[in-house]
């Protein structure tokens, strides 16, 4: 006679997490292929890998109690290195980590005094800056002839503290010192821009 084995609510809860993360990782790993083989446009790319990310992190935090990513995919056999890059230790989608030119782009870059203003009233949390921060990436990637000084120093340094943002949970905030330096090489990258505009 088979055996029923019936499970908690709890223990419901953390398969379906398991399932969705492994899920995220599966179709992720697909997308990552597909960008590259140019099987899918940069913008349909860009829209479903955000939506991805997002709900990586969401899916991350409900795993079971003391269970990470790694054990998680050692524990279902899972080898997915672009998915891993882009969700672990990128966290942002590629359109965002390398250039996309765009002649159309408009040539103020109103992001970047949005985040400095947001920094300035003391709104350091993660997902305080992170929007913001993408978005003025974005905006960069867009803008056709800036300086390869600009592109190698100051939009390095931005995807830097994205990348840095991504490892922090929601409700994590920058300490003073990373605040004062993340203000600071804003400021840098604005002037630089738009100093580049006027030539």
């Amino acid at each position: 006679m088979d055996t029923i084995i019936k499970l908690t609510q709890r223990e419901t809860e953390n398969l379906d997490s398991c399932a969705d993360l492994f899920s995220i990782l599966v179709t992720t790993e697909a997308l990552e292929k597909a960008y590259i083989r140019d099987a899918v446009s940069a913008n349909d790319y860009t829209t479903h890998c955000t939506r991805l990310i997002a709900q990586f992190k969401t899916a991350r935090d409900l795993l079971p109690s003391g269970t990470n990513i790694d054990q998680f995919m050692r524990e279902y056999k899972l080898i997915c290195p672009a998915a891993t890059k882009r969700l672990i230790e990128i966290g942002v989608p590629a359109t965002v980590e390398h250039a996309v030119a765009d002649s159309g782009a408009s040539s103020r870059a109103h992001c970047f005094i949005t985040l400095m203003d947001c920094i300035k009233l003391n709104l350091t949390a993660m997902d305080q800056l992170h929007p913001l921060l993408s978005d003025l990436i974005q905006f960069l990637n867009k803008i056709q002839g800036l300086p390869k000084e600009f592109d190698e120093i100051h939009k390095t340094r931005l995807r830097n503290w994205l990348i840095t943002l991504h490892k922090m949970k929601a409700s994590d905030g920058l300490t003073e010192e990373q605040t004062r330096q993340l203000l600071f090489e804003l400021d840098s990258a604005n002037q630089a821009f738009h100093a580049s505009l006027a030539h």
